[in-house]
């Protein structure tokens, strides 16, 4: 090895031309040959160690290609493939909840944090709709899925979240279009999400692109800000209008039921009375018969017995028996039923 004579003095720095000439020497005292093929193999084997192997996270997996031809998945964790851009990788997030939004984005916030709204005045392309009875409706809703297969996703259909987005609004807007606008802001929300759901994930299934939805749902429906008040006007009266039916409802529910329980103690008293008459009338019909056929055996003996009966059931809520005479002014007391009542004197008054 050489070495530059006379040395730089105490500190000099040396010459940048002299630094490399030092390398050189080094280099050059290495066997196997020149320097520039080692330092070449070392890149090499660099880069190969570099590029074999690859790492999936939990919530992805890994579709490996040869020169563009897919050769196989991989799970979670660590692996390896042939070197040099000979195979690659793609990360595909199979276990995660995607999701899409419309008329409005959510703004980044770090864990921890409520989800922020962006403005959605700028998203109204999106959202404004035509009803079907040509009322304007404003329209934000979100989509969110799941890819069941990566290699449909990546490979069936060119750019699959732009796909599901035009897909969406499609047939969002046909639904939307198809109902009337006080159905689309009252009861037709779920509905029309219900309906767009099975509507997406069938063309979604035709394309096979290997996606699967998790839910459709409506965030907020609005009319367009200039008319609002007006709509909110017509909002509270159909609210004061269902109020008042409520109500009148819940009155006749109430009232109905107890007429009808005084009709039914009215026709059961009826009924009983009705009843108790019948048989009454039955009872003196069959005792009647009974006395005629003992007036027949004995005609005199019965007929006795019946006066006395009937005088007795009379007399015995009388209290004294008069006699008038025309020639007599004064009344004349006959007999007195009052056992503890003195007869009155000739001439008085009872």
């Amino acid at each position: 090895m050489a070495f530059k004579w006379p040395p730089p003095q105490r500190g000099q720095q040396p010459s940048l031309e002299d630094s490399l000439d030092e390398i050189r020497q080094k280099f050059r005292g290495f066997k196997g040959g020149p320097t520039i093929n080692t330092l070449v193999i070392l890149v090499v084997l660099g880069i190969a160690a570099w590029t074999c192997w690859f790492t999936v996270q939990p919530e992805e997996t890994g579709v490996v290609q040869r020169f563009g031809k897919v050769m196989r998945t991989a799970d979670p964790g660590l692996h390896f493939k042939l070197p040099f851009g000979i195979e690659t990788a793609q990360m595909v997030p199979t276990a995660r909840v995607l999701k899409e939004e419309f008329g409005f984005r959510t703004a980044a916030v770090t864990p921890g944090q409520r989800t922020r709204y962006v403005q959605s005045r700028s998203y109204t392309d999106e959202s404004l709709m035509l009803t079907g009875d040509l009322n304007v409706i404003d329209v934000q809703w979100i989509v969110q899925y799941r890819i069941e297969d990566p290699i449909a996703y990546l490979f069936n259909v060119r750019d699959t979240p732009k796909t599901i987005r035009d897909i969406t609004e499609a047939i969002m807007r046909r639904a939307v279009g198809n109902r009337l606008g006080s159905a689309v802001l009252t009861t037709g929300r779920v509905e029309i999400a219900s309906e767009a759901k099975d509507e997406i994930q069938k063309v979604l299934s035709e394309y096979e692109s290997g996606v699967r939805l998790v839910t459709v749902e409506l965030q907020d429906v609005t009319p367009p800000d200039p008319v609002k008040p007006a709509f909110n006007e017509v909002n509270e009266s159909r609210q004061d209008r269902e109020r008042t039916i409520n109500q009148a409802q819940e009155m006749a529910n109430r009232e109905i039921p107890k007429a009808r329980g005084v009709a039914e103690q009215s026709i059961s008293e009826a009924e009983g009375y009705a009843t108790e008459r019948v048989n009454r009338a039955e009872g003196e019909a069959t005792r009647f018969q009974a006395i005629l056929a003992q007036y027949r055996n004995a005609p005199q003996v019965t007929r006795r017995r019946l006066y006395l009966e009937a005088m007795n059931d009379f007399l015995k809520d009388v209290k004294g028996v008069y006699i008038v005479d025309e020639e007599q002014k004064a009344l004349v007391p006959w007999i007195s039923l009052d056992s503890g009542m003195a007869a009155p004197t000739e001439g008085g008054q009872r």
